[in-house]
């Protein structure tokens, strides 16, 4: 290992280096990080770079990304040694908190988190399955729902295993198509689109075109035109509350119609996200290095998952059962097979 600096913190990033594209952050702007980086890479960059373990390099960690790691975790301990935290704040580097990986993984408690909604998405969509026929007529947009939180999930899990730009653009179009796919079927189950009545299938098609011409639009805005994160903020949460006012209301409305506790599950759910949405905005440093608000928020939307596909189950089952008034029964409640 070639050192070319005497301090005792540029040393520690070289061992700690053996052992183990986004906006610029106020740590990235540091002097005492860019000198470390500057002294990591001289050091172990060079002809004869400095081995990287094999489960690293399986996540496309090289020597600069290594140094870089190293460097944000050398300069945040010795700022938070030199004074209390409240008077040296941990700083975020690249738009990201320092966090300490896992195996080569990033952010490992959003990785899990996030793995835990796939595996709610799974269970619900198995539920429905075994438990709601093919011929009913909701039941595709039910799966959709599913197929869609899948791919979501999947793509939050890649992205915060490793951070690139490839990975951040398609973690934020899925969550895109998330949003706006909880939109779009719902309406199709409060006034009942699926029914084979030809002017509500002439509002569907309408409908769907619209979606979807909606989603290609954010797409091509996010990658031709500009990478903008407010913008992607505000479209989401716009789409997300038209959705959440129209479960809550169908959740209202459903209650005071049938009496069934179940019937209220929506409203609950969408309490429990906004609830649980506080935490993205009252962002903080990582707990130890691992826990930040982000992966909080990802947990907290796994309860409400199971719950809703609960919802759903009961909901189309009543349906099916005759037991709902008439203008809510499904015109395709007969069973069928998959």
């Amino acid at each position: 290992m070639r050192l070319h600096a005497s301090s005792v913190w540029q040393s520690v990033a070289v061992i700690l280096l053996l052992g183990g594209a986004a906006q610029a952050s106020l740590g990235d702007r540091l002097p005492d990080f860019k000198h470390c980086l500057e002294i990591c890479k001289e050091a172990n960059c060079g002809e004869n770079p400095t081995p990287i373990p094999f489960h690293r390099r399986l996540l496309l960690w090289d020597c600069p990304a290594e140094c870089d790691y190293t460097c944000q975790h050398v300069v945040t301990d010795k700022r938070l040694a030199r004074d209390p935290p409240y008077l040296q704040p941990v700083y975020q580097f690249h738009g990201k908190w320092p966090f300490y990986r896992f195996m080569g993984v990033q952010e490992p408690f959003s990785v899990i988190f996030s793995l835990f909604n796939y595996l709610a998405h799974d269970w619900g969509m198995s539920q429905l399955r075994e438990k709601i026929p093919a011929s009913y007529t909701l039941r595709k947009y039910y799966l959709w729902f599913g197929y869609v939180g899948l791919a979501s999930w999947t793509f939050s899990m890649i992205f915060h295993t490793r951070d690139f730009g490839i990975t951040e653009k398609l973690d934020y179009w899925a969550a895109g198509a998330n949003v706006l796919y909880g939109l779009y079927y719902a309406p199709i189950r409060v006034f009942r689109l699926d029914r084979a009545d030809p002017r509500k299938q002439s509002v569907l098609r309408l409908w769907t075109a619209l979606c979807i011409l909606l989603y290609v639009m954010h797409v091509l805005y996010l990658s031709l035109w500009s990478w903008d994160y407010t913008y992607n903020m505000a479209a989401n949460v716009v789409v997300g509350t038209l959705s959440n006012i129209l479960w809550s209301g169908f959740s209202y409305v459903q209650y005071k119609r049938i009496g069934r506790t179940w019937a209220v599950l929506p409203g609950i759910c969408v309490a429990w996200i906004i609830s649980a949405m506080s935490f993205e905005l009252l962002d903080f440093a990582p707990w130890k290095g691992m826990i930040d608000a982000h992966s909080l928020w990802h947990l907290g939307t796994v309860v409400p998952t199971i719950l809703w596909y609960n919802f759903l189950l009961k909901d189309a089952q009543e349906d099916m059962a005759g037991k709902l008034p008439l203008a809510n029964r499904g015109a395709g409640a007969r069973k069928g097979k998959d």
